[in-house]
């Protein structure tokens, strides 16, 4: 966003809405402000124990490859002779 410089003269402060993120409520912020918690929220999150894990990169889990056994075509007794031909038809 653009700052209006006429907003800048006439002293007004320009707001956004926010929900926090600790009971969903919706709330308004002075632009740019990063508070994430509204006001009744702030003191009960300040209140809570850190968390013990660290930050880590996610990784996403990847299967191995699948292990395929060598497999022999067979053919029926009178069906097919090694040949690939075209069944017949119009295509």
């Amino acid at each position: 966003m653009k700052r209006n410089s006429e907003d800048e003269e006439n002293g007004a402060t320009r707001l956004e809405l926010k929900y926090c993120e600790h009971c969903g409520g919706l709330w308004v912020r002075e632009c740019g402000a990063g508070v994430v918690y509204c006001d009744n929220c702030r003191p009960k999150v300040a209140d809570l124990p850190l968390g013990k894990k660290k930050p880590h990169r996610v990784l996403l889990p990847v299967r191995g490859s699948a292990l395929v056994e060598d497999y022999a075509v067979e053919f029926r007794d009178g069906e097919g002779d090694g040949d690939l031909e075209a069944a017949g038809g119009v295509a």
